[in-house]
């Protein structure tokens, strides 16, 4: 059976990269993919579906309810923030906020000669970022909001502007993180230590050392792909068209965009507040901000009124091209995991007799590649952490001195994967393939991943 499920994930695995490298319509691939799987899975034995609180008693219908359920799962929780973000994105662009923005800071960024100083400096601005909103799909959004129309607009190529931008959170890092938590826990110390210890000083190291990487590989991408800034021709996201000449707009508009960062950062535990303020939540209050704004601006309750259905619409577009991609994904890694093809292969590696060294790098390498072909780190990170302690064991060492490296790992394979779900949302706003988006950070995770690599073993490898 074991043999089996790797046979049938690998040739599943197969038939939907052809077809996305063949340019099927990617939502439908990666749905093929997990029905082959979750069908295999229940024709075969090789595993259960669903709990038993959930099943309907029948396989074949439950490969389509566990679609059904995690469709569900989304739309109420990332997907709806997701959407969120999208109608408020729309909504900015239309009313002009986003060149608002843009104009407060021109001249500022007009002593920054060369865009890709520039992008440098946005990637370092993340990294401050991720401290305040611990979401990678949320972040990104929200620095689509923000930072993408300033950076495109002073000259930046939106490839290199999405690059830089998909790697807002390229290492789980920090209390707010799932991963983080999860690894604290399994490592059995609190996870303020194990970000202060372990996580902290390798992120520095790795944003001063991809701040530079960014710069380099972005700009070797655009002069490779022929890309040309022209200052008359700039669209920052995809299918928006103002209603009036961005000129127009004034200059207090550049406000808007800012508001919704300022409520989640201020309603929060960091900025020691007992109100809790969420993304969906803070989209709404800023759209209504916005519309106040163009009542007073034009007096005309009718036609203003009228243009909140661009919030919906904008809240449609990411549904029907990020959030579905997303469930399809995950439907498809549900596949890999329920057909026990992931967990074979962590079973495989405990079971080779690796030693701490052998352990780190193979364990490592698998889960960088399953988190690149689901999309997801926390689903590759929390079906394999439980089984450090007992590996970790036996190897004779410390639990944290395993899960450490693993726990980073994972998430550079999150981040050059097309099928994850920042890079999915940033890519849908903006109009281009995801696909366009992970080539340009793919790059710099490699290097991640190989100075990361280096560094455990220089400061942080005791066997």
């Amino acid at each position: 059976f074991f043999m089996l499920s790797l046979i049938i994930a690998a040739v599943t695995i197969a038939i939907v990269v052809y077809l996305l490298v063949k340019g099927y319509y990617p939502q439908a691939a990666l749905f093929i993919g997990g029905l082959i799987l979750l069908t295999c899975t229940w024709v075969f034995g090789l595993g259960t579906l669903l709990p038993a609180k959930t099943t309907t008693h029948f396989g074949g219908f439950d490969v389509f309810k566990v679609f059904s359920d995690g469709f569900a799962s989304r739309i109420g929780g990332l997907g709806l923030m997701l959407m969120a973000i999208g109608g408020f994105s729309r909504y900015m662009e239309h009313v002009g906020a986003s060149s608002a923005l843009f104009r407060v800071f021109e001249k500022p960024l007009k002593h920054i000669h060369n865009p890709y100083l520039l992008l440098g400096a946005a990637f370092i601005v993340e990294q401050i970022m991720v401290i305040f909103v611990p979401s990678h799909a949320g972040l990104g959004l929200l620095l689509m909001c923000t930072l993408y129309p300033i950076l495109v607009r002073s000259g930046v190529s939106p490839l290199s502007a999405l690059g830089v931008i998909g790697c807002c959170q390229f290492l789980d890092v920090g209390p707010g993180s799932g991963n983080a938590n999860m690894a604290a826990q399994v490592a059995g110390m609190d996870v303020s230590e194990y970000f202060v210890y372990y996580q902290l000083p390798l992120f520095i190291a790795l944003v001063v050392i991809l701040t530079f990487v960014h710069m380099f590989v972005q700009a070797w991408w655009d002069k490779r792909e022929g890309w040309k800034f022209d200052p008359k021709n700039v669209q920052t996201f995809a299918g928006t068209k103002p209603a009036v000449d961005v000129k127009e707009a004034p200059k207090i508009y550049a406000i808007l965009p800012v508001i919704p960062l300022f409520l989640i950062i201020f309603f929060s535990k960091v900025a020691g507040s007992a109100i809790r303020m969420d993304v969906v939540t803070a989209m709404v209050i800023s759209t209504v901000i916005a519309i106040i704004c163009e009542l007073i601006r034009y007096r005309n309750l009718k036609e203003v009124l009228a243009t909140f259905k661009l919030f919906f619409e904008g809240m449609g577009k990411i549904l029907v091209s990020v959030v579905s991609l997303i469930v399809c994904g995950e439907f498809f890694a549900q596949g890999l995991i329920k057909s026990g093809a992931m967990g074979t292969l962590i079973t495989a590696a405990d079971q080779a007799g690796f030693g701490l060294a052998a352990m780190v790098i193979v364990g490592g390498l698998i889960l960088w590649l399953m988190a690149f072909i689901m999309g997801s780190g926390n689903a590759a990170f929390f079906s394999f952490a439980p089984l450090v302690p007992p590996i970790a064991k036996t190897l004779g060492v410390s639990t944290v001195s395993l899960i450490f490296p693993l726990q980073v790992l994972v998430s550079f394979g999150r981040v050059s994967s097309p099928i994850t779900a920042a890079l999915i949302a940033i890519s849908g706003i903006a109009g281009v393939s995801s696909f366009q988006v992970a080539k340009r950070t793919c790059i710099p995770m490699f290097v991640a991943t190989i100075v990361s690599y280096a560094a455990y073993f220089l400061f942080w490898y005791h066997p």
